[in-house]
């Protein structure tokens, strides 16, 4: 049972990262850098959202869940969300 609760820890967490990465890309103003961001309102608007994201999301990946069931039920969601999760992450690199 504890293998399973790390394993699914683990997944958790790994997915959490790759959420984190994948927010930041897209959060990343399309300019050339982020001084250039206030030009447009749009870029400045996805900067801002994005950073609240991916600072909300980088909070849940060190809470550890109150009831350790809720990290086995990560195993089988992990294992099915995690590949698509590392796909999109290659795909928008």
């Amino acid at each position: 049972m504890a293998h399973m609760r790390f394993l699914g820890l683990f997944l958790r967490t790994l997915f959490l990262v790759v959420v984190v990465v994948v927010t930041a890309r897209v959060a990343h103003p399309q300019n050339e850098s982020l001084w250039t961001a206030y030009d447009t309102p749009s870029d400045l608007f996805r900067f801002l959202l994005g950073t609240f994201v991916c600072g909300f999301v980088a909070i849940q990946i060190f809470r550890y869940p109150k009831n350790p069931a809720d990290l086995r039920n990560w195993v089988p969601v992990g294992l099915a969300v995690l590949p698509l999760a590392l796909l999109c992450a290659f795909v928008i690199w």
